[in-house]
């Protein structure tokens, strides 16, 4: 078998073959395959598209070309999540403790956060002394005494995606669907989960811009899960504004643990219940996804999984006290009110704008060798469609250094307008995606 034929079979149209697509993949990661030779297939791909088993293979592919973890010896339907990236969004934190204290294990591999997105990984190291990055014996252990466990992704895993994505990366074929749905379903099948629950971002701050490419996404993921035996939903949710109303990392994690002590409503709150909802559903433990949010809604109000976060954070070595009293996480002692600067109705919060100013104070990094701050972060205290006066607080900076300060209020002030009359609201959730098909709301 050459690589060439492979590269001129999909240059041409044609339909590659399961035992094509693993021996790239083999290849490719064994070194035996150049980088512009993997680059001409990935133009190829990007230009001529794939099939549906085409991205079903390279999955699987892609899944078993490093280390698996098996959660076979975990009791019941192991169920994860993954979100495609936003600004505030931490729903991890909120909705990972509310479904394992419904009986549900939640087996969850995060990464860092890379520019203007915030990482689930970033906001757990927050809590002093958690540790995330456990071995995967200690992974499975965690998750079968605890319930619950979110650590940090293992080198070995999938090594293909991390190859083929910095290949992506530099050679503009990041945005096609089926790379796209391969790399995402890829880790998720390795980190040994039984069923998968997806959150779609569309909007200014989201990957997907358009709510269609965000279905359509989502459509991709779905059947690649399915044609692979897992049980998989994916809910398209708003991005357009950042999610909670914290951005930064200890901020976020704060945000989190007072919605699981009852403390704050808010649209954090509502696509992390409705996340849970599916969760649930997808791993069998209720008949209907109304009956599932009435399971997570219980979980919230009795404490349960307030409590089970606690479990979590004492099995992966952090203070568990931070449930109960929040000062404990590390927050700047400097706060700056950002100020309306005309009264009216918000009409824009733009995501990425705002993402962009919280990483020049420090939330976010460039690299992912760059040194991020967990005590810095924003504070929103208006969301879009809310009256605001002339005067009054918009936003709280929390800051450390104020090299960057007068930039990141700049760019905060310019995502932001303000309009005498209300906008036309948008939807928080735009509809799921199952393997039954595609429900709007």
């Amino acid at each position: 078998m050459r690589m060439l034929d492979i590269i001129l079979k999909k240059r041409d149209g044609g339909e590659l073959t399961r035992e094509e697509i693993n021996f790239f993949i083999r290849e490719y990661v064994e070194g035996r395959i150049p980088d512009y030779q993997a680059s001409a297939l990935l133009m190829a791909i990007y230009f001529q598209g794939m099939t549906g088993p085409e991205t079903a293979d390279l999955t699987l592919a892609m899944a078993y070309s490093g280390v698996t973890v098996d959660l076979s010896s975990v009791p019941g339907v192991k169920v994860d999540k993954h979100s495609t990236g936003g600004v505030g969004d931490t729903t991890t934190l909120v909705v990972a403790p509310l479904v394992a204290a419904c009986g549900v294990p939640v087996a969850k591999m995060s990464g860092r956060g890379l520019g203007h997105t915030g990482g689930t990984i970033d906001k757990l190291e927050s809590i002093p002394g958690f540790n995330p990055f456990q071995s995967v014996r200690d992974f499975i252990r965690i998750v079968k005494e605890v319930g619950v466990a979110v650590v940090g992704q293992t080198e070995n895993l999938v090594p293909a995606d991390k190859k083929l994505y910095a290949l992506r990366d530099v050679t503009g074929t990041v945005e096609h669907k089926s790379l796209i749905a391969s790399s995402v379903m890829s880790k998720k099948i390795a980190a040994g989960a039984d069923a998968i629950v997806l959150d779609v971002k569309t909007g200014n701050g989201a990957f997907m811009r358009s709510v269609e490419d965000a279905f359509e996404l989502a459509r991709e993921m779905v059947s690649v899960g399915t044609h692979v035996g897992r049980r998989v939903a994916a809910v398209i949710s708003d991005m357009n504004q950042p999610l909670g109303m914290a951005i930064g990392n200890a901020l976020e994690v704060r945000e989190a643990i007072e919605i699981l002590r009852g403390e704050r409503a808010g649209a954090l709150k509502e696509v992390s219940l409705l996340l849970g909802a599916y969760m649930l559903y997808a791993a069998g433990r209720c008949s209907t996804v109304e009956q599932g949010r009435e399971m997570v809604e219980e979980a919230l109000d009795t404490g349960r999984g307030a409590q089970k976060l606690k479990e979590m954070i004492r099995a992966e070595g952090g203070d568990e006290r931070v449930v109960d009293d929040t000062s404990l996480l590390p927050v700047a002692d400097e706060v700056i009110a950002i100020k309306a600067q005309q009264g009216g109705y918000i009409s824009r919060m733009d995501a990425y704008s705002i993402g962009q100013a919280a990483r020049l104070l420090g939330t976010g990094r460039n690299t992912k060798e760059d040194k991020i701050d967990h005590r810095v972060g924003i504070v929103l205290h208006r969301r879009v469609g809310e009256k605001v006066e002339k005067g009054e607080t918009l936003a709280e900076f929390y800051v450390t250094q104020k090299h960057n300060l007068d930039g990141a209020i700049d760019i905060f002030n310019k995502g932001v307008d303000i309009d005498k009359q209300p906008p036309l609201p948008k939807p928080l959730v735009y509809g799921v995606v199952t393997p039954e098909g595609i429900e709007r709301w």
